[in-house]
């Protein structure tokens, strides 16, 4: 197993540097490295890095986006290979910026991230009212609804979700999840979701945990 090659890969996603992942991804495929191997300890290794760092402010939105880029093209060379290999979804997430908020890094992040750990994301995109994302979980036996809010005025539509959610008696089939700037543990309580989680790294781990 060429360890070697997929820490080349991580290093590269972390700079960002998407023209060399183009061509070390196909190299790997080449040299028999399985295609789950290639995502998991070449490109999310590396993508899981950015997020610590970024955790940590030692490096900020920009530099995410272009590692996010480099993974998305490493992603979309090795689409074929996992799903011939047969890598089932762990599970299906709806996503999206919640009614009245307009901010969509953070959701990105998220949605890489979990894509990342084999979740199936579908993005709804920013400024979701309530019925969207309950009419999507129905439509898509959705696992996980997961809000993203950047600002304390939008904050409120998350108890809309869950409540929507309770009205159209789907609560019991499906996790809610929240995150943003403003959200607290305390808040994921008080209005009877299943989780906060501060950052992307920790939302497809703990997405990954409540489907387990």
């Amino acid at each position: 197993m060429n360890h070697q090659l997929l820490e080349e890969i991580s290093l590269k996603l972390q700079n960002g540097k998407t023209k060399d992942i183009k061509a070390l991804v196909p190299k790997a495929l080449e040299e028999g490295i399985p295609a789950k191997d290639i995502l998991n300890d070449g490109l999310l290794a590396g993508m899981s890095v950015v997020g610590v760092r970024f955790k940590n402010n030692e490096i900020f939105v920009p530099e995410v986006l272009i590692a996010a880029r480099a993974m998305k093209a490493g992603a979309e060379i090795l689409k074929p290979h996992l799903v011939a290999g047969d890598v089932k979804p762990v599970g299906k997430v709806i996503l999206g910026t919640v009614r009245g908020d307009f901010h969509d890094i953070g959701k990105n992040l998220v949605k890489m991230m979990m894509e990342g750990n084999g979740l199936e994301v579908v993005d709804l995109g920013v400024d979701v009212a309530p019925e969207a994302y309950v009419a999507a979980a129905k439509e898509h036996n959705a696992d996980i609804i997961a809000c993203s809010a950047l600002l304390t005025t939008t904050m409120a539509e998350m108890k809309n979700v869950v409540d929507l959610c309770v009205a159209e008696g789907i609560r019991e089939n499906v996790k809610i999840m929240i995150g943003g700037a403003p959200i607290t543990d305390e808040y994921c309580r008080e209005i009877g979701a299943d989780a906060y989680t501060s950052d992307a790294a920790t939302a497809a781990e703990t997405a990954v945990s409540l489907l387990s």
